[in-house]
C-alpha cells in the first residue's frame, strides 16, 4: 500500500489558496501535486507554496491522472455534487466543500456513487475533527452541566463584495448554506439529536438568503440559531443544562476567530476553562483523509452526518417558503 496520499485540487479559489493547500500541504502523508486552473496566475501563489506543483488547465486533467490518489473541491456550491461524483467515478477519493449538495437527493446521489466506486465522498465540514468538539460531546453526555434544556448558536460576518458567489442563487449561494451548516451540525454532533425547525425567518436578497433566524426543537431540547452575511464577525455555541452551561466561544474557526476553549459556569463553582492550543482543524480532516484510506479509521464527517445536516436545511427552506 502506498505510503501516502497525492492531491490534487480543482479549482484556485480563495479559501484553497490561503487554507486548505496549505493544510494539505502541511499534513502528514500528503502530497499536494497539482492544481487545475483556467488561468495560470491565479495558481502562482499554489506553486510558491509548493516547488514543482503541477499546473493543470482543466479539472478532467487531475482526474484523468493515475498518480493523483484524491482531490480537494473548492468550486461554486452548485458544482459540488457533480464534481465530486466524476472524481469518485474516476478513482479519486473526494474531499468537497460544504454544503457538498443543495438537496437530500444531491447527498442520497453521492451516497450511492461513494457504495459503487468504494472511494470516500466527504464533506469539508472541518469543526468534526477538532477535539473541542469532541471534549464537548463528552461533556454533555456525562452530565458536565445536568440536563440539557437549550442550545443557542451564531455565526456572522458582513460580506462587502456584492460580486460574490455566495450572493448568487443560481451558484447555489445563501447565508444558510454557506454557514447555517455550522450550528445544525455543531447541535447535531454534540448532542447526537435531530432538530425540528418550528420558527423560521428569512431575510432574501437577489433570491438568496442573507440572514436567518431559526427556532427548532429536539425532544425536549429547544435550539435557536442566527446566521447572517450581513452582520459584524461573531461565532458561539452555548449549551444550557440544568446545572450550568457550556460555551464554546470560538466554535467554528478556533485560531483565526478566537483561542479554542470550553468554558464551565456551574450554579456555585469556579469557571472551568478547558483550552486546545496548536490545533489546526484543516491539517486534521486531510490528516483524517489519509488515515481513512490507508489505514481504515472511520472518517468523523460522513455523508450520512451531512444528510442529516441537509435534512434540516431543506425542513428550513420549505418552512421559509410556506
Amino acid at each position: 500500500m502506498k505510503p501516502h496520499l497525492t492531491w490534487g485540487i480543482l479549482g484556485a479559489a480563495g479559501f484553497a489558496r490561503k487554507t486548505m493547500a496549505p493544510a494539505i500541504h502541511a499534513a502528514r502523508r500528503t502530497h499536494l501535486k497539482s492544481v487545475a486552473t483556467r488561468d495560470p496566475a491565479r495558481a502562482i501563489p499554489f506553486a510558491d507554496l509548493v516547488p514543482g506543483l503541477k499546473v493543470e488547465r482543466s479539472y478532467e486533467a487531475i482526474l484523468d491522472d493515475p498518480e493523483i490518489d484524491a482531490v480537494y473541491i473548492p468550486l461554486p456550491n452548485a458544482l459540488h455534487t457533480e464534481w465530486s461524483a466524476k472524481a469518485a467515478r474516476a478513482g479519486k477519493h473526494v474531499l468537497c466543500e460544504k454544503p457538498i449538495g443543495l438537496s437530500l437527493a444531491d447527498i442520497d446521489h453521492l451516497i450511492a456513487t461513494r457504495e459503487a466506486t468504494s472511494r470516500l465522498i466527504a464533506e469539508a465540514w472541518m469543526p468534526a475533527h477538532h477535539p473541542q468538539w469532541h471534549r464537548t460531546r463528552a461533556l454533555l453526555a456525562e452530565g458536565a452541566i445536568g440536563t440539557l434544556r437549550s442550545v443557542s448558536g451564531a455565526f456572522t460576518y458582513a460580506l462587502a463584495d456584492a460580486s460574490n458567489i455566495r450572493l448568487s442563487a443560481e451558484l447555489g449561494g445563501g447565508g444558510l448554506r454557506d454557514v447555517g451548516v455550522y450550528p445544525i451540525g455543531g447541535f447535531r454532533l454534540a448532542t447526537g439529536l435531530e432538530p425540528v425547525p418550528s420558527h423560521v425567518d428569512l431575510v432574501q436578497e437577489g433570491g438568496v438568503d442573507t440572514s436567518a433566524w431559526v427556532a427548532a426543537t429536539a425532544g425536549e431540547v429547544r435550539f435557536n440559531f442566527h446566521v447572517s452575511m450581513r452582520a459584524a464577525r461573531y461565532q458561539v455555541m452555548m449549551f444550557h443544562g440544568t446545572e450550568g452551561t457550556l460555551t464554546l466561544p470560538a466554535p467554528f474557526n478556533p485560531g483565526t476567530y478566537a483561542e479554542a476553549r470550553i468554558v464551565i459556569a456551574r450554579d456555585g463553582a469556579d469557571v472551568q476553562v478547558i483550552r486546545f492550543p496548536g490545533v489546526d482543524q484543516y491539517v486534521a480532516q486531510v490528516e483524517a483523509v489519509a488515515a481513512h484510506v490507508l489505514d481504515g479509521v472511520a472518517f468523523a464527517c460522513p455523508l450520512e452526518f451531512s444528510r442529516g445536516t441537509q435534512a434540516v436545511l431543506d425542513a428550513i427552506f420549505a418552512q421559509a417558503a410556506a
